[in-house]
């Protein structure tokens, strides 16, 4: 697995939504500059005569089968470089302001990835489960981003292909399975460039978040309101630096840092999954019936270290044609890293398999991956790979690189950090040359923009909340003491009144605000 290319958002903790990092950057100080510039090339004062057609565009709603919402389709252009070009549809939905009070416009939401759909995350949980008095002042609504679930989605491997690839060992240990790794890398690529060819140059943050402003125009708001969690909120970040005079209120759940290469992105997400393992674990050792023993949390990760040496070696039937083996294991004590209330169901998991049973880490990995029932994926994987590796450049020019990389990463997380290291690999050979590079944004002359970070978050680390808040001129940084990926929502009353306080009147908390 992917751990950077994969970051869930709490609310739908190993269901809906997923957020990414990538394994893919490396960049320079050049590539940051030629980023920055084309994006301040890309966001006039005001909309360009060729974009008005789009920014002129009427919604037609309609019933999309889902009780409360309703569903419509917005155009952009595929390519913001040729406007009178070919153009790509958008899948858009909406939840109305229940009232009572004055209705505050539209609230857009994104749950991460990239990859997740915003249009699932609406309607499975923020149209309905985001506290009462948003809902009742805001019409919620989201746009599944170019290339995502609804939206043109980006193909690349069939079920059965994408069986195989998920079960790849992502801990070479010798020529043959390094060889391995790196082909199967190549053939991922290779199928997204076969089934998605014309969209995969178009997918960039920059242009989704250039869409996101055709939206707002055309639902008639000022300003953009905004929550995105994990990789949305880098893609609102991106918004705030090209559009900063159109910024109303936005919230940034789980924060990247938008200045760092891949290689530190992934070397930092790496010790966040150590970090919440080891409060998994300190919990776990508490319990008479932990799985990987009750002596330490330094026994507990040795414990774990040599299941995954045993299914390695051999691995353990699930009941069906996919054996549990390293790579599925590791998915899926990740996957549960997410979110505390997975941990219960993750001690049941590695019970069974360490008795030699797979099947509870399988349904973690396959949340996880998306995988349905009848061995279909969602396309949440293949969009994530595509955004990654158009912001960044790779992390590396080859597996020589990665070699070097290892101890680093072992470093961060005596557990996780060999597989972390090789599975950056992913954007080594990808077909469509990236578009951005890491660089600091500051957003000048925007609204004030809060930042939430959470202390022990596997996916998203506090100290990226910390480097985002500071980098943006307006940012203000509410910090959550405590587990899981994200906090919004995810029951802190002091984080939701917080939150929900600057959303329904523009206030944000005092700097230095904390909460538990």
């Amino acid at each position: 697995m992917d751990s950077r290319r994969l970051l869930r958002t709490s609310a739908t903790a190993l269901a809906a939504a997923g957020l990414i990092l990538s394994g893919c950057s490396g960049g320079s100080d050049a590539a940051a500059s030629r980023t920055t510039a084309a994006a301040r090339q890309a966001s006039p004062s005001s909309s360009p005569e060729a974009l008005k057609t789009f920014y002129g565009q009427k919604l037609t709603w309609r019933d999309c089968g889902v009780t409360g919402f309703q569903c419509a389709t917005l155009r952009a252009p595929l390519d913001y470089a040729k406007p009178d070009g070919e153009q790509i549809d958008l899948a858009v939905s909406r939840a109305r302001a229940t009232g009572p009070g004055k209705r505050l416009g539209s609230l857009l939401v994104n749950p991460g990835g990239p990859g997740g759909s915003a249009v699932g995350y609406l309607q499975g949980y923020a149209g309905v489960g985001y506290p009462a008095p948003v809902r009742a002042r805001y019409d919620m609504v989201a746009v599944d981003p170019r290339g995502v679930a609804r939206s043109e989605p980006v193909e690349c491997l069939t079920g059965p292909q994408m069986d195989t690839f998920t079960q790849v060992d992502q801990t070479p240990d010798d020529t043959a399975e390094v060889n391995a790794l790196s082909a199967a890398f190549k053939g991922f690529s290779a199928g997204c460039a076969k089934k998605s060819r014309a969209i995969l140059p178009h997918v960039s943050t920059v242009e989704t978040a250039r869409d996101m402003d055709i939206l707002r125009a055309v639902l008639g708001d000022e300003k953009l309101s905004y929550v995105g969690a994990s990789y949305g909120t880098f893609l609102g970040a991106t918004y705030a630096e090209l559009f900063p005079d159109r910024v109303g209120r936005l919230v940034l759940d789980g924060a990247m840092d938008p200045s760092l290469p891949a290689i530190d992105l992934n070397r930092d997400q790496t010790a966040g999954f150590e970090t919440s393992f080891r409060a998994f674990a300190a919990d776990c050792v508490t319990k008479p019936d932990c799985p990987l023993g009750t002596e330490s949390v330094e026994a507990a990760g040795e414990a774990l270290k040599k299941f995954f040496r045993d299914v390695d070696a051999e691995p353990v039937p699930t009941g069906e044609s996919r054996a549990l083996g390293e790579s599925l294991a590791t998915t899926g004590v990740i996957a549960a890293m997410y979110d505390e209330g997975a941990w219960p169901q993750l001690r049941e998991a590695l019970t069974r398999a360490i008795g030699g049973e797979g099947s509870g880490l399988l349904a973690l990995a396959d949340s996880y991956y998306e995988r349905e029932a009848d061995g279909t994926y969602a396309n949440l994987m293949f969009a994530n790979a595509a955004v990654n590796c158009l912001d960044l450049p790779a992390a590396y020019a080859g597996p020589a690189d990665v070699s070097k990389a290892v101890p680093s990463f072992e470093k961060a997380s005596p557990i996780f950090g060999r597989g972390l290291a090789w599975a950056a690999l992913n954007c080594t050979s990808w077909p469509t040359p990236p578009t951005g590079g890491p660089h600091r944004i500051t957003a000048e002359g925007a609204a004030p923009i809060l930042v939430v970070g959470t202390t022990r978050d596997p996916a998203t680390p506090y100290k990226w909340a910390q480097s985002l808040a500071g980098q943006l001129s307006s940012g203000t940084l509410l910090t959550y003491e405590g587990d899981g990926h994200t906090a919004y929502g995810r029951g802190s009353d002091c984080i939701d009144t917080a939150i929900n306080t600057y959303l329904l009147d523009g206030t944000p908390p005092a700097e230095g605000k904390r909460c538990s």
